[in-house]
């Protein structure tokens, strides 16, 4: 019986290096292929951070990343330079708390969990927000190895530090994708539980079919600006 289950194990983590090696290939190539095709959207854009407001066009940040490894966070520059983060780490911890009526934007029956009309934003940090530009330099962390095309959102530590040991297996367990299961079932409307926990059946239940069936419905969401700030 015990090589019973020691052949099974074998078989179990054979199969796991396998689905690694695939989603990696899928990452290394999305990437490469959405850097390619967007680069004339992210000159652009570059080019109107820069010229727009002082500061540089890249805002990087530390995240948190698999396994609790901090990493370098990429994303065109959306701010004023030196933004006061005081207002982003109340908001968060808010929300990772469950004390709803404090962050919810919205109303009762279309809750909006995000911050809006905050004063830190640029003119041109706004439009690249709402159209989900600002993220497309995460593409360079894909290429890294950093994160995944697909995965749960890195938090800041500022964040991790918030959160319950239940919420940590979503950064310990699964590699930080730039879209989920969280932007296009529930973004920005779902309390942070319920985010939790659908990166959690992510992680479960990963695959590249529902990698490639989550990057579709990113399309659309992106396109129709589904929870954009």
């Amino acid at each position: 019986p015990q090589d019973s289950l020691n052949v099974l194990f074998d078989e179990r983590a054979e199969v796991s290096h396998v689905a690694a090696a695939i989603k990696r290939t899928l990452d290394v190539l999305g990437s490469i292929a959405g850097i390619i095709l967007l680069a004339p959207i992210m000159l652009i854009t570059a080019a109107l951070v820069a010229g727009t407001s002082p500061g540089p066009v890249i805002f990087r940040q530390t995240r948190i990343g698999k396994g609790g490894v901090p990493f370098v966070f990429y994303k065109f520059r959306s701010m004023k330079v030196d933004a006061d983060d005081r207002i982003h780490r109340e908001y968060v911890a808010n929300l990772i708390d469950g004390n709803l009526s404090k962050v919810n934007q919205g109303d009762r029956s279309r809750p909006v969990y995000k911050m809006k009309a905050d004063p830190r934003i640029t003119r041109v940090g706004q439009f690249i927000r709402k159209t989900s530009i600002d993220e497309l330099p995460q593409l360079f962390n894909v290429l890294k190895g950093d994160m995944s095309l697909v995965g749960p959102r890195p938090p800041l530590p500022y964040e991790a530090e918030k959160y319950q040991s239940w919420h940590l297996r979503r950064v310990l367990q699964g590699r930080p994708g730039i879209t989920g299961l969280w932007q296009v079932e529930g973004r920005s409307t779902i309390p942070f539980d319920e985010m939790v926990r659908l990166d959690l059946g992510y992680i479960r239940s990963q695959s590249l079919w529902l990698d490639l069936k989550i990057l579709f419905k990113t399309v659309k969401v992106v396109l129709r600006r589904d929870g954009a700030s």
